[in-house]
């Protein structure tokens, strides 16, 4: 049992962890079930991992859902590579990717894609600052598009997709910020993917749900650790996996399973975001969300201030009153406060008593 007192993580990432996976960590970090070496030390072609690995491989999938004809691969290099991974394995040269520009992340997963591919904007939401998301009838798809790629919710600028989008085309998202949140609409999706460090564990890894009848007709011709189809074959251990980082996401799902699984989550993610968003917009304008209500993220939620200069006192009275990661990111300023799947409901209640206290003083 740690005796370190913690302080409430509002970081965009890497993120906080439940305390129950941090001790168990702990725990067994320097003999791992009494094998005398630690998990960090141990092959990856060990008993003891090999059984961690496919339980995680099967945790994933239970607790989300996965339909029987999606694999599920842990893939290193985090959702950043699959900007390229994804282009490389899944058009071909007569097929166009087709992107939803909702933000900072979809602006990367685009300009990645088109060094590989032939990609396009179905919409781009520039004009109105990243605010909101599109609806449907705003996507502009064209004719021998292969799937249309969205970023379910935008870290930087605190918006997503509430109601995914239904059109005629599979989609594919990037979930990195959202993952293992809310329940997906698997008949909408051919891929879905995401790092894990904002809901699931440590940096290093990215987990890729994959339709198993898109990995039949995967392009062939990229390096080998770049082709999903080879993950699936070799059950994600092609090469050395990061090992720590799938332990201790696996000790993640297990807790995620113990409080009562993602309908679980899913309601306190709604219940952190509620807290929050009803105390700004109760402010009277001391505090702003300049997020479309529609479209304001569960995970990041983003404010401003009456001025900078409040901003960057706000934010350095926090970290004194051990609220820590509250800057927004720097090429928007103002503040966010990322309230991942192991932030505790008493977090956001002692943050927005800071805020009030802090208003009334300011």
């Amino acid at each position: 049992m740690t005796k370190t007192k913690r302080v409430y993580n509002f970081g965009a990432g890497p993120c906080t962890l439940p305390l129950e996976a941090l001790e168990e960590a702990q725990k067994e970090l320097v003999s791992f079930k009494g094998a005398g070496m630690s998990i960090i030390e141990m092959s990856h072609r060990s008993k003891e991992y090999d059984a961690i690995h496919q339980e995680t491989l099967a945790l994933l999938k239970e607790i989300y859902g996965a339909p029987a004809d999606f694999d599920v691969l842990i893939v290193q290099g985090g959702a950043t590579l699959q900007f390229s991974m994804l282009p490389m394995n899944l058009l071909a040269p007569d097929k166009k990717g087709a992107y939803v520009v909702s933000g900072t992340w979809a602006k990367k997963a685009l300009k990645d894609a088109q060094i590989y591919a032939n990609v396009y904007t179905a919409w781009d939401g520039k004009s109105e600052n990243y605010t909101r998301m599109p609806s449907t009838n705003e996507l502009k798809l064209e004719e021998g598009t292969r799937y249309l790629h969205i970023t379910s919710n935008e870290t930087i600028g605190g918006i997503r997709f509430t109601d995914f989008p239904d059109v005629n085309v599979p989609m594919v998202a990037d979930m990195s910020s959202d993952f293992m949140s809310r329940a997906i609409p698997w008949e909408k999706f051919d891929v879905v993917y995401g790092g894990a460090q904002k809901n699931l564990g440590p940096a290093g890894a990215a987990i890729v749900f994959i339709r198993k009848s898109v990995l039949e007709h995967t392009n062939k011709n990229v390096g080998a650790y770049l082709r999903y189809d080879i993950h699936s074959e070799k059950e994600s251990l092609y090469n050395t996996p990061p090992v720590f980082t799938i332990h201790m996401i696996n000790l993640v799902l297990k807790w995620v399973k113990s409080i009562g699984g993602l309908a679980a989550i899913e309601k306190r993610a709604e219940k952190r975001a509620a807290i929050l968003y009803n105390y700004i917009d109760a402010s009277n304008g001391y505090y702003n969300c300049p997020v479309n209500k529609a479209n304001r993220s569960m995970m990041n939620i983003v404010f401003r201030l009456p001025s900078e200069e409040l901003e960057a006192k706000f934010i350095a009275e926090s970290k004194v009153a051990g609220f820590i990661g509250l800057k927004g990111h720097r090429s928007v300023g103002g503040c966010r406060a990322s309230c991942y799947n192991a932030l505790p409901i008493e977090g956001v209640e002692a943050l927005v008593s800071f805020m009030d206290t802090f208003k009334k003083a300011n």
